[in-house]
């Protein structure tokens, strides 16, 4: 059990991270470009055409680095830092 710990860490950062970070990213990306003027339909498909690649790239270097913790700390706070940029910058567009 202790060593499948460790490939275990590594999947659930890249599967449960990267899908975090990855809609983060879609939340602000989508909410900035409305801001900008672009329609909300053509900000949802380009940054969501972006999404998959992003998602395979944080997939992958959840694999590739060496400290989980760096892996860890990346993916949860820029999850977390994109979404509330995003919640705020959405409130600010609505009202």
């Amino acid at each position: 059990m202790n060593q499948s710990l460790p490939i275990l860490n590594r999947i659930a950062a890249g599967v449960v991270g990267g899908y975090a970070f990855t809609w983060g990213f879609c939340a602000i990306g989508i909410a900035a470009l409305a801001a900008l003027g672009v329609s909300v339909h053509a900000a949802e498909l380009g940054v969501m055409l972006l999404a998959f690649l992003l998602f395979l790239c944080l997939f992958l270097w959840a694999f590739a680095a060496q400290s989980m913790v760096k892996v860890w700390v990346v993916l949860a706070g820029g999850a977390a830092l994109m979404s509330g940029a995003a919640l705020l910058l959405q409130r600010s567009l609505v009202g």
